[in-house]
Parts: C-alpha cells; sequence; structure tokens
C-alpha cells in the first residue's frame, strides 16, 4: 500500500506504526495463549510450498510446527526478543526473529538467510580484529576512519560514513570510506530535518535498520477474518518496520538503491550513526547484523573512553596552570592589583583573546577585548540577567544583540562574578571566527512542495552548498567553564583571605596594646593572692587561737552547763575554720564545684565528729559550680545542719545523716540534711545556729522548709545559684 507524500510535519509522521512492512521478509502478530496469527504481512512463497499464503486466523502449529517450536521456546526463556534460529527453506534458510509486542502480542520476523553464511568462529575472529584496530587508534580522527573501512569491509556496502549528531542536531560526516568513482561527502554537514527527533529517537531503541530497495512497494499488515481493530501495532524493534516515503524518496535523490543505519550510542544518548550507501539492491542479513550491532558498542565505547582521556589530560594541564597561577597571585600584597599584575596568564588558562577586569564601576582591560563602554554594557547586562555563573556563549550576539557591534573583538564570552555587591567580575573574550560550513545541498531547502501535486519532497540536489556563518567564535570546552566556575570560588577564598590578613595585622597590633595591660592586670592579680593567702593565713591563726582559748576555759570550768556552752562555740568555731581553709586551699578562688567540696567538706567533718562517723554520714551531689561567696555560705549551712543533727537526733551517739545536693529548674539548688533520729531540734526559737542558717538563707533570697522525715528530720534549704 503507497501512502501519498502529503504536506505534514515529518515530525508528526507515525514511522513506528506505518502499518506496513519492507517485502523481503514475513511478519507475523501471534496470540501468546494459542499461538494464533491475529495479523500478518509479506508474501511467503519464498519460504517453501507447504507455508505459502498468509495463516491469518490459524495456530502457528498448523502452518509451520518447527517455528512453533522456536516460538515455544523463545517464550519459556522470557528473553525480550531477538535472534530465535533459523529454519529450513525452500532452497534457503529461513531467520526467525520474535519480539514482545503490546500487550503481550508476539512479532515473528521471518526473512532469507544467507545459504553461505559465516560460522560463529568466523564472525568472532571478524569482530574481534575489528576491536583490536579500535583500540590501537592513536587519536578520534584515526578511530573514526578505521571504523568506516572495517564497516565497510563487513557490511560490502559501496559507501560507508560516520555520521555525527551536533548540538543543533545537525549531523557531519566526519570519517568515510567509498568505492571508486563515488562523490565524497566528507565534512559535509546535513540538516537536523533530515533525521527527525522521532527518528533519532528510534535509532537509540533499535540500533540496526536496513532497507535492502528504497524501491520497494511496501506490504499491508493484514487482519484475521473477525479480528477486532485493536489499534496498529507497534513495530519500532521490528527490522522488516517500513520506512518513511519521505526517506526512501531522500535516498532515491541521493542515487542510492539501498542503505544501512548502525546507531552509536552513548550512554542512552544517540553520538552518531554508521551510515552504509549501496548503488544496487543490497541486503544485510542476521549475522553481519549481529556484528554491526556489537562493534557499534565497541566503538562507542572507545569513542567515549578517547573523549575522557582528552578531558583527563586537559584537566590536568589546566589544574596545573590554575595552581601555579593562584600562588602567584597569593604573593601579592593586593588583590585586585594582583589580578591585573598576571591578567596575561589568567587570559591564557581558558585561550581566550583578551580578558576585562570589572571593579567598583572600572573596567582594565588586557589583550584583543571590545571598548572599555562594550565591555561596561557586557557587564550591566549579566548583572542584570543574573546568568548562570559561570556564564559562557560562543555566540554572544545571539544572547545580547548590542554585541554585533562589536562581534569583531567579543564573539564569544565567558564570564564570573567574585563579588557582585562590589561589581567584580572577569570577563574573558573570543573574537570571531568565520565558519565555512560544507552542506550536502541547500540546507534551507530541505524539504520542498511539488507545485502541481502539493506533496511534500526532500531536496533532490545534494551538490555542495557552502555557507559563510558569522557571529561565532571558537566553543568553549567542557573543561575550561569548570576551571572558570573553579577559580571563581578559589578566587572568592583568596580575596577573603588577604582581607582577613589585613584586619589579622589590626588585632595583632591590639592585642599587642592589651598584652601590656594584661600583664599590669596580673601582676596586681599577683599582688591581690598573695594578699588573700596572707589574710586567710591569718584567720587561721586567729580562729586557732579562739580556739585554743576556749579549750582553756573548758579545763578551768565545772559548771556542766558552762562546759556546754563552750563546748558548742569551740565546735562551731572548728566548723567556720573548716569552711574557710577547704576554700582557699583551690586555685580558683573565684568559682567552687559544690560535688567536690561536699566532699572535702565531708572528710573533715568525720575528722572532727570521730571515726566512728565514717559510714554514717553521706554526701551526694549533682555537678554545680557557683561563687565562692555563696559556696562559703552553703558550706556553713551543711556544718551548722550536720552539728545539729548530730547533737540532737540521736542524743550524742552515732547515726546515719544525708547530705545532698540537687540542681533544680530555673537554675535553683535544693541542699537536703536529714536523719533518723529520734531526737528532735526546735523548729523555732533564738538560737544562734538557727538565726545564722536563716540569715544565710535569706541573704540568698532562699527559702527553709522542716520536713518531719519519719523517723528523724529532713531540712530542705533552696536558694537560687549564683552565676559563676
Amino acid at each position: 500500500m503507497e501512502r501519498p507524500l502529503d504536506v505534514f510535519s515529518c515530525e508528526q509522521e507515525p514511522i513506528r506504526i506505518p502499518g506496513a512492512i519492507q517485502p523481503h521478509g514475513v511478519l507475523l502478530a501471534v496470540d501468546p495463549e494459542q499461538l494464533v496469527v491475529r495479523q500478518a504481512a509479506g508474501e511467503p512463497g519464498w519460504v517453501g510450498a507447504a507455508m505459502a499464503g498468509l495463516p491469518l486466523g490459524r495456530q502457528l502449529e498448523e502452518w509451520s510446527a518447527p517455528l512453533a517450536a522456536l516460538v515455544r521456546q523463545f517464550q519459556a526463556s522470557r528473553a525480550p526478543g531477538g535472534f530465535q534460529g533459523s529454519l529450513s527453506g525452500a532452497g534457503q534458510p529461513v531467520d526467525v526473529t520474535v519480539h514482545r509486542g503490546r500487550a503481550g502480542v508476539l512479532l515473528i520476523e521471518l526473512e532469507p538467510g544467507d545459504p553461505e553464511r559465516a560460522g560463529a568462529a568466523e564472525c568472532l575472529a571478524e569482530v574481534e580484529e575489528a576491536a583490536g584496530a579500535f583500540e590501537r587508534a592513536h587519536d578520534n580522527e584515526e578511530l573514526l576512519q578505521q571504523a568506516a573501512i572495517l564497516f565497510r569491509r563487513i557490511t560490502g556496502f559501496d559507501r560507508v560514513m560516520v555520521y555525527r549528531f551536533l548540538e543543533d542536531n545537525s549531523g557531519l560526516v566526519v570519517a568515510e570510506d567509498r568505492a571508486e568513482g563515488l562523490h565524497s561527502f566528507l565534512d559535509h554537514r546535513f540538516p537536523a530535518s533530515d533525521i527527525p527527533a522521532q527518528a533519532r529517537d528510534l535509532y537509540v531503541r533499535n540500533t540496526v535498520r536496513v532497507i535492502p530497495d528504497v524501491t520497494y512497494r511496501p506490504l499491508p499488515l493484514e487482519r484475521a477474518p473477525g479480528e477486532p481493530d485493536d489499534g496498529p501495532l507497534d513495530l519500532s524493534d521490528c527490522v522488516l518496520r517500513s520506512v518513511s516515503p519521505i526517506h526512501l524518496q531522500y535516498l532515491e535523490n541521493m542515487g542510492v538503491a539501498a542503505s544501512a543505519s548502525i546507531s552509536i550510542v552513548a550512554g542512552d544518548v544517540l553520538w552518531g550513526l554508521i551510515a552504509c550507501h549501496h548503488m544496487t539492491p543490497r541486503r544485510l542479513p542476521y549475522e553481519v547484523r549481529a556484528m554491526c550491532r556489537v562493534l557499534a558498542r565497541v566503538l562507542s565505547r572507545q569513542i567515549g573512553a578517547q573523549a575522557d582521556a582528552a578531558i583527563h589530560r586537559q584537566r590536568i594541564r589546566l589544574r596545573a596552570m590554575e595552581d601555579d597561577l593562584l600562588a602567584r597571585l597569593a604573593r601579592e600584597d593586593g588583590f585586585e592589583e594582583g589580578l591585573e599584575r598576571h591578567a596575561a596568564a589568567f587570559t591564557q588558562l581558558v585561550s581566550a583573546d583578551g580578558m576585562a577586569i570589572c571593579r567598583n564601576g572600572r573596567v582594565e582591560i588586557h589583550g584583543d577585548c571590545p571598548a572599555p563602554h562594550q565591555v561596561e554594557a557586557v557587564r550591566d547586562w549579566l548583572f542584570n540577567e543574573e546568568m548562570v555563573q559561570p556564564f559562557a556563549t560562543e555566540a554572544l550576539p545571539e544572547r545580547f544583540p548590542a554585541a554585533r557591534e562589536f562581534v569583531g573583538t567579543g564573539a564569544g564570552l565567558l564570564s564570573i562574578v567574585v563579588n557582585r555587591p562590589e561589581g567584580l567580575a572577569i570577563l574573558w573574550f573570543r573574537r570571531e571566527q568565520l565558519q565555512l560550513v560544507k552542506w550536502g545541498g541547500n540546507p534551507h531547502q530541505a524539504m520542498t512542495v511539488d507545485a502541481v501535486s502539493g506533496q511534500l519532497t526532500p531536496r533532490a540536489s545534494f551538490e555542495l552548498w557552502q555557507e559563510t556563518v558569522r557571529g561565532r567564535a571558537r566553543i568553549w570546552s567542557r573543561v575550561e567553564i569548570e576551571t572558570a566556575g573553579r577559580l571563581c570560588s578559589r578566587l572568592v577564598e583568596l580575596r577573603q583571605g588577604k582581607q582577613l590578613g589585613i584586619l589579622n595585622g589590626q588585632l595583632r597590633s591590639m592585642i599587642q596594646d592589651k598584652e601590656k595591660l594584661l600583664a599590669e592586670q596580673e601582676s596586681l592579680l599577683a599582688q591581690k593572692d598573695l594578699l588573700l593567702r596572707e589574710v586567710n593565713h591569718r584567720v587561721q591563726n586567729s580562729l586557732q587561737l579562739v580556739s585554743s582559748f576556749l579549750s582553756l576555759q573548758m579545763r578551768g570550768s565545772q559548771e556542766p552547763h558552762v562546759l556546754a556552752q563552750l563546748e558548742e562555740a569551740r565546735r562551731r568555731l572548728h566548723a567556720v575554720a573548716l569552711v574557710h581553709r577547704r576554700l582557699y586551699q583551690t586555685d580558683q578562688v573565684q568559682s567552687v564545684e559544690m560535688g567536690r567540696y561536699l566532699d572535702e567538706l565531708r572528710h573533715d567533718l568525720v575528722s572532727s565528729f570521730g571515726p566512728e562517723w565514717a559510714d554514717h554520714l553521706q554526701v551526694r551531689s549533682d555537678t554545680i559550680s557557683i561563687p565562692t561567696d555563696q559556696a562559703v555560705s552553703l558550706g556553713l549551712i551543711v556544718t551548722e545542719l550536720v552539728v545539729n543533727s548530730a547533737k540532737y537526733a540521736y542524743q550524742g551517739r552515732v547515726g546515719p545523716i544525708t547530705v545532698q545536693l540537687r540542681e533544680l529548674a530555673g537554675r535553683a539548688i535544693a541542699l537536703t540534711v536529714a536523719d533518723r533520729g529520734t531526737g528532735e531540734a526546735a523548729s523555732t526559737g533564738t538560737g544562734f545556729g538557727l538565726r545564722m542558717v536563716q540569715a544565710l538563707c535569706a541573704q540568698w533570697q532562699g527559702s527553709i522548709d522542716q520536713q518531719d522525715n519519719r523517723p528523724g528530720r529532713r531540712v530542705v534549704v533552696t536558694v537560687r545559684a549564683a552565676a559563676a
């Protein structure tokens, strides 16, 4: 069935669902359960008399039991699809390929096999030799030329081209091998419209496509009687898929009778094609297609490896230049002055023709650059548009139309912004580089409309058509753009470091002045410490004298109540001396860690009461640091309450006394002294000890709570911890 070449966009042409196949094979669409043929296309007479006629509506076993066995074997393997083997046909093998279609439908393709096909060992040797040639190639140019030569030898086609897709999806023939007398397309470009986007997508999915005879008449798919129309079959994976009639006309206009295309796919991206042309009809049997598919993958990996190696070498070279340049800049006294002094090296770093340094509204030009006022216009445009950094373009006039005025020196731009508030930016420029592009025919007339029929037809001429492209510079490489981005970050760090160096110099001067003041303060503190220790010594001596005096008075008195009062006074005096001595035994006189202090206080109290108290007087404390003056007050309170419990709770005997210090919310602390005795001290009264505890507690805005400990008594003193 022929489809007229209507005037419609090639992008919309249903190339995946053409509804027809090329006539050199047979296509069967089979139900996966019963293997009933639902749709079919082709003329199977070449397969053999037993398989004459399309088996529409019949089970596959009825038409060919060996074919049905291959299909069942494929179903059991759960493979996605591919070549399944060969059957015996009418004087030639029949190659069988099976794919899984939409809704599980099995698509079976039958093609004539090569009666003299090469064996597996011969094919592997061919592939191994070709792969070795790829690996031995010294550079990309040699690699691609070897690819053209080897693919032509394997396929036997008259012309083989390596066709690379460019950024604008146009194609460039980068290598070619051809028979004598054929016109060369080497270095020719072809417009993106020659291979539309949907065709490029299909090349990624189905990597080998063959047209044995461009003058073929497509054979339509037919449905079995009573088969519902559930939409056209997707033939994307099929070798026999009929191709666009526009493309067939395109090939005829080139004088090509047969073609083959092998995709070069890097990752999921179509890098290019191996385009094969033959001047007479020519088939490409399965084993040759398989070798081409494998070699295309090897070639793709080798192209990627060479590209990666080239990028790696450039990265190493530019990083070494960058490190050396920044080391020299770091030795400069001023950052901006250093930039200007080393401007030539910065220009060379990214292979620019000129460089402009913009800062504080000024422009410094180095090398071949636009005029200062033109650079200022570019800078303002970059800042206003807030371009992603680094910004790079090889065609500045296309992004910034005013650049057409200075395209001779500023066709290409690479820029970084070091400090936006201060307007500090570096702009590298490349001059215009005229490009002479050789097209395979006029790219502006890729399609024409027949004046009589109104049909869309491809261009008829592929003669050399040259075009001079203006307004463009050499393309900035990925590594050069990466270098500019990294350089921006390192310049920011270096500039901040120099600014910090200036601040540090000022700080050092301030510190030197303060060191003198600190030395004077340390001298005063040493004198204060000496005075405190002298005061402590004298206080201890005075307390010792008073204690000795009380002891003498006790030995001279026989009155029991007098002896009791003197003993009470001596013990309280001893407690005060103990608190004072413990506090001034540490070098840290500003604050006291209460846990350690209470442990030491317990040790001295046990020494005062007698060793029998060692297991009965217990201290538990959270880790709390408070100022020394508050610690003195709490120490006196603890001493007074413990002495009081020892005196009254156990009436002179030994018994358990617990001292606990806990930190509460809001920096409050709770001091608890509890006993388990039967004696009871007066909770009210005018005794000296009670008045002292109340006074000390009031000094720190605290509270006293006396509770029944059942048995014994518990006294809880709550105060707010002062800032240490």
